[in-house]
């Protein structure tokens, strides 16, 4: 099993989530966050005074899928968060030890 983070921008949030459920992939967790990376954030004006917003929102997706559907869930996120711009975002890959569904107590592949 694998565990996939994906940080993506807000607007994009919803395109993901329905090809993911597109592609069979139906449980993920969706977290706002904020951060910066070589976009190094942007700078606003709020009456009439310029200031720095150094962490920029963002939307966290997390997502525990099989080894099987790995590659199925990395190409669906990357094709439709992507815009072409600094700023789209990052995905992150962990390997899982084990999953429990607390409901039914099942393990593994069965509980995801």
């Amino acid at each position: 099993m694998k565990k996939i983070e994906a940080v993506i921008r807000h607007f994009k949030l919803e395109e993901v989530k329905n090809a993911l459920t597109e592609r069979g992939i139906h449980g993920m967790t969706v977290s706002e966050v904020r951060g910066f990376g070589r976009q190094k954030g942007h700078t606003e004006m709020y009456r009439g005074a310029e200031y720095n917003v150094d962490f920029v929102p963002k939307i966290k997706m997390e997502i525990v899928c099989t080894d099987a559907n790995l590659q199925s869930v990395l190409d669906t996120v990357l094709r439709t968060a992507q815009t072409g711009q600094i700023g789209d975002g990052k995905i992150f890959v962990y390997d899982m030890y084990d999953a429990i569904r607390i409901r039914t107590g099942e393990t593994g592949e069965e509980a995801i």
